[in-house]
């Protein structure tokens, strides 16, 4: 690893507000760190604009294979800034001042599609995202979890959809994912309720994979599965990505298809054979 990065080109990442991305070189992972630890991370608008860019930059770089999310401080995320009047009406996209109710309602139309599209980008990047979950994960913070590929948490994670409480209706996408992870009938409870959900309840409802002792022992965890999946054939994961997030919304006949067309393409890649080379050395 020590030779790959000094053979390696210097990685630059560009520098954002509210998130720090990284990338080590040497295994292939890159890193998008929510870094607003004073406000546990609560997101705000530009928080909003930049984990899109934040996702894409790392999709682009040939050398990230895996992306972990994670967040600095004690929290993971405490959902969307509530910290001030202003702050709550902006996201929830009522700061406009057109009268026409007709166009408003097409102006907060297109904010929440355009807040849903900002963490549909972890789904869209091609890469596998794994999402490293310590202390409170609330509201918007589910959200960016669920639309993660892989979670893990430390024992201290607190889950909990939280928008009934605020008079909303979850609408950045835990409604339309979490039942495909916990199953119908447990999301809807915990949509409904808004009642938080500990660590080992979340394990075993499968919402996490894994769960750490502490927020050291989940960052070296995260760290290690990424390496680990970083170091598997890249077309095989990506294809794999591709082929589970199908699944999830189509039938079991178009699933079929879909994974038929895209292998009939990459099985012909060299990673197969250097695989089974491998295998039978």
């Amino acid at each position: 690893h020590s030779l790959a990065r000094l053979l390696s080109p210097m990685i630059v990442p560009p520098r954002f507000k509210t998130v720090v991305v990284s990338v080590d070189a040497g295994s292939h992972v890159g890193t998008l760190r929510l870094n607003r630890p004073s406000k546990s991370n609560a997101i705000d608008g530009d928080m909003w604009a930049e984990i899109p860019k934040a996702v894409q930059w790392l999709d682009d770089q040939a050398e990230v294979r895996v992306v972990v999310v994670t967040g600095a401080g004690k929290n993971f995320c405490a959902g969307i800034d509530v910290s001030s009047p202003e702050s709550l009406t902006s996201q929830l996209g009522q700061a406009t001042a057109v009268k026409c109710p007709g166009r408003k309602a097409e102006a907060l139309f297109r904010h929440i599609r355009g807040l849903q599209d900002s963490f549909t980008a972890f789904e869209r990047c091609r890469k596998p995202v794994m999402c490293a979950v310590q202390g409170a994960c609330f509201g918007g913070g589910v959200d960016m979890a669920v639309a993660c590929d892989v979670r893990y948490c430390s024992a201290d994670a607190r889950f909990c959809v939280k928008e009934v409480d605020l008079a909303i209706t979850a609408d950045i996408g835990t409604l339309q994912r979490l039942p495909t992870l916990v199953g119908h009938g447990v999301a809807t409870e915990m949509a409904l309720t808004a009642r938080v959900v500990g660590a080992e309840e979340a394990r075993a409802i499968g919402l996490v994979t894994e769960v750490a002792p502490n927020a050291a022992a989940l960052e070296a965890l995260a760290g290690e599965r990424a390496r680990a999946l970083a170091s598997k054939s890249p077309l095989a994961v990506l294809g794999t990505k591709q082929a589970m997030l199908h699944a999830r919304d189509h039938s079991v006949r178009e699933g079929l298809e879909f994974v038929a067309m895209m292998n009939s393409a990459r099985l012909t890649s060299e990673d197969l054979g250097e695989a089974m080379a491998a295998k039978f050395a």
